[in-house]
């Protein structure tokens, strides 16, 4: 998953944020606002970023997944879901869903969660994971 984000969200948000008529000329992305558009392509650059370290230390950076996890499924739900039902829904939206989702079930699979929920105990170190050579 942290390759994919690094390609999706790495490079989309690059181009955001360097060249926001690229983006919007390759994507269809409306950029209305430009400080929202730059919000949200700082945003998938950050995570794009962090993704690289998270090909180093995948358990580490388990974080990083769970918040794309959370803010895709947030979005979809709270904003996607009723601007279907208010009959807002903007067609240019439905490339990104289809990736959400796709990334929403790559997410759930690909994190440990009972890494996110086991007790870790004061002053007690967790194993190194091994490393990979690369």
């Amino acid at each position: 998953m942290y390759s994919l984000t690094i390609i999706f969200a790495g490079i989309i948000g690059l181009l955001m944020v360097v060249s926001p008529s690229t983006a919007n000329s390759l994507m269809s992305i409306p950029t209305e606002n430009p400080m929202i558009f730059g919000l949200a392509g700082s945003l998938w650059l950050a995570i794009g970023l962090l993704s690289v370290l998270g090909l180093r230390s995948p358990l580490k950076f388990v974080p990083v997944l769970l918040l794309e996890l959370i803010y895709k499924t947030v979005w979809i739900v709270f904003v996607v879901l009723p601007a279907v039902v208010n009959n807002s829904y903007s067609s240019w939206t439905t490339p990104t869903v289809i990736l959400f989702l796709a990334f929403i079930v790559g997410d759930i699979i690909a994190i440990p969660f009972w890494t996110l929920f086991e007790k870790e105990e004061i002053g007690t170190k967790r194993k190194p994971e091994p490393t990979k050579a690369l």
